[in-house]
């Protein structure tokens, strides 16, 4: 999901330009889509025909909104787990520091199923990796011999979560 989508307003919800692109490429949404997102934030597997009832659509309507929305890359549908309940019991957030090219790091680290988020940062460390692990051999094995491994990764610093306390996934629409 995108965190720099622009809301658009437009004069009559049942506009078809509902996802036009600004001038840096992003789209702007409008009242509508932005409602439909958030139906599905709520609930994923909530009918089209209820979506629409709930932000004045048909149900064809929301279906080919939805569908653009997921081609334009604005949203994904995916189920979240908890990763503790599904054998993972490790999660960190590891800040790395790179020599040279940092995309090529990233690229690196994002073809990596341990790591869910690469974030390229301003900071203290060049990108930010959030890695889901079975155990604490496992993320040993994950940051040193995989990560370090990468041409052009100095260094890492590792921060080893103890407990969850919020995570959701409803930016973008309010």
């Amino acid at each position: 999901m995108h965190s720099d989508v622009v809301a658009s307003r437009s004069a009559d919800p049942r506009d078809s330009r509902d996802s036009r692109e600004s001038r840096n490429g992003t789209p702007h949404l409008d009242a509508v889509s932005l409602a439909i997102i958030e139906q599905l934030q709520e609930d994923g597997r909530r009918p089209y025909a209820a979506i629409g009832k709930a932000v004045g659509l048909s149900e064809a309507a929301v279906r080919q909104r939805v569908q653009k929305l997921l081609d334009q890359g604005v949203m994904q549908i995916v189920a979240v787990t908890d990763p503790l309940t599904v054998g993972f019991r490790r999660q960190a957030m590891v800040g790395v520091n790179v020599e040279g090219d940092v995309e090529s790091v990233a690229d690196a680290l994002s073809a990596m199923s341990e790591c869910e988020y690469v974030v390229m940062t301003a900071g203290s460390f060049d990108l930010m990796v959030e890695i889901v692990c079975e155990d604490d051999d496992h993320l040993l094995d994950v940051i040193n011999k995989r990560m370090r491994a990468i041409p052009g990764v100095r260094s890492t610093e590792s921060f080893v979560y103890l407990k969850l306390k919020k995570q959701t996934y409803m930016w973008g629409t309010r």
